[in-house]
């Protein structure tokens, strides 16, 4: 995207203006979604979109700016922005003198895909989403479905002037579908949405009929369900989507994006023991093919698979490089952002509780009443404490260890620290689940995910 003389002249100008560190990044992202409605095709659209932002250390000060002007004259005017921005226009740092040797790190191919994006027409990608439309008709109260897939290849160069130059293309691709139950005025929802660090091959991985058939189930399920208890109890927490709890009343904790803050219950705890002896929390954005991992991180460092919690005591922090120079901890290849209108921060990747010994159904035996919360939709978390409520999307009654009637309308409420320690067993079916999750950096791919976990006890709100 850029050639290396210009990103050099871009560095050297930087440190002559008196700058510690300097960074450039470039991306090309392209974008292409369709969408088929009650049958139809609804909706084909896509989207190219580049552009390279500039981030400039002063000691712990950080200044950025972007531009989506790629030439010389482009870059160089939105440095000198930056430049003005501290009061450094036409100082001479003779740091600026010498020539930068870049090491070039170039992509390893870790997560290409097997079928190109380029290698089917938009009549293959139509066929798979009538599949999946036709897979949720599993019913006459199926009255809506919705099926759409989203592709994205995004282009990424990192340089700086500590050397780095790190190249690499990532291609994401992702099916979504949404059913819709009714019976009489009764409305319920039911939504599956499958995605990998893949090309076309993701209808391999996931059929489209088996994704449409599994929202349409959960969509039934729901309508049949009666409104959920109130109270405390026993809950077991499914596995994949199930994870999303402790991403956002856990994982957002150990960011040094509020670590470094002090604004996290978490900061300065390294070594306590902070969850159950039976919870081992992973963040790793190396694991082939999946929603949040690339080989390079968007400050150009390699990722990798980092410990956040080992056994119940705090082993690591996700560290980006203002993070480390703010904290001491080391870099952990965390750094991330939406696209190059945002400077990176700290972020999660693929965030999981690592797999136990146990079978799923061990995890029922001995519940004399409880909730199994088998997916879990959307939340809130209040920032800092870790405090959160999430709704289940799809719950059952636990009497005797064994599942009984489908229950709608339940809550789970809780604060993430707390509930760790109250993981008493965990399952070793591990699975992740995809999504989007927004902070400072704006809007990233991550995963979540667990085993099936049992928790002693966790509130739950329901109608009941």
């Amino acid at each position: 995207m850029l050639q290396a003389e210009l990103v050099e002249a871009v560095l050297r100008r930087a440190l002559e203006g008196g700058a510690d560190f300097a960074e450039v990044y470039a991306e090309r992202s392209k974008r292409r979604r369709m969408k088929v409605r009650q049958g139809r095709l609804e909706e084909a659209v896509s989207g190219l979109d580049y552009g390279a932002g500039i981030r400039l250390f002063f000691g712990l000060e950080v200044v950025y700016a972007y531009t989506n002007d790629l030439t010389r004259e482009g870059l160089l005017e939105a440095l000198e922005t930056l430049l003005r921005a501290k009061g450094a226009l036409g100082r001479v740092d003779e740091r600026g003198r010498g020539g930068l040797d870049f090491r070039k790190r170039l992509p390893q191919g870790l997560h290409t895909p097997k079928v190109p994006l380029e290698g089917k027409d938009k009549r293959f990608r139509l066929e798979r989403l009538l599949e999946a439309e036709a897979g949720a008709r599993l019913a006459p109260e199926i009255k809506e479905v919705e099926a759409s897939l989203m592709e994205w290849t995004q282009e990424v160069l990192v340089a700086n002037t500590e050397g780095t130059w790190a190249e690499e293309e990532r291609v994401r691709t992702r099916l979504y579908v949404l059913a819709v139950a009714q019976d009489g005025a009764e409305v319920q929802t039911g939504y599956a949405a499958p995605g990998k660090s893949v090309g076309l091959e993701l209808f391999d991985l996931y059929p489209p009929a088996e994704v449409g058939a599994k929202a349409a189930r959960q969509a039934l399920t729901n309508l049949r369900a009666k409104p959920a208890p109130a109270g405390t109890f026993p809950v077991v927490v499914g596995n994949a989507f199930g994870g999303v709890i402790f991403h956002e009343a856990l994982g957002h904790l150990l960011e040094t994006t509020s670590v470094a803050k002090k604004a996290s219950v978490l900061a300065d705890r390294l070594g306590e023991e902070v969850a159950s002896p039976a919870v081992t929390y992973v963040d790793d954005g190396t694991l082939p093919h999946a929603w949040g991992s690339s080989e390079i991180d968007d400050e150009g460092r390699p990722t990798e698979r980092t410990v956040l919690i080992e056994k119940g005591v705090l082993k690591a922090y996700m560290v980006d490089r203002l993070g480390h120079l703010l904290t001491g901890y080391p870099m952990t290849g965390s750094g991330r952002r939406q696209d190059y209108t945002y400077a990176p921060t700290s972020r999660m990747r693929n965030t999981f509780i690592a797999p136990g010994d146990l079978e799923v159904e061990d995890l029922f035996a001995g519940i004399e009443f409880g909730l199994y919360a088998k997916e879990m939709g959307g939340g809130q978390v209040k920032p800092g404490s870790g405090e959160y409520n999430f709704a289940v999307q799809e719950g059952y009654i636990i009497r005797k260890g064994r599942l009984e009637e489908p229950v709608r309308g339940a809550m789970l409420v809780g604060k993430g620290p707390d509930t760790l320690r109250k993981v008493v067993a965990v399952a070793k079916d591990w699975e992740n689940a995809p999504g989007m999750c927004g902070s400072l950096s704006g809007a990233v791919p991550v995963e979540v995910g667990q085993p099936h976990v049992l928790v002693s006890e966790i509130v739950v709100g329901g109608r009941a």
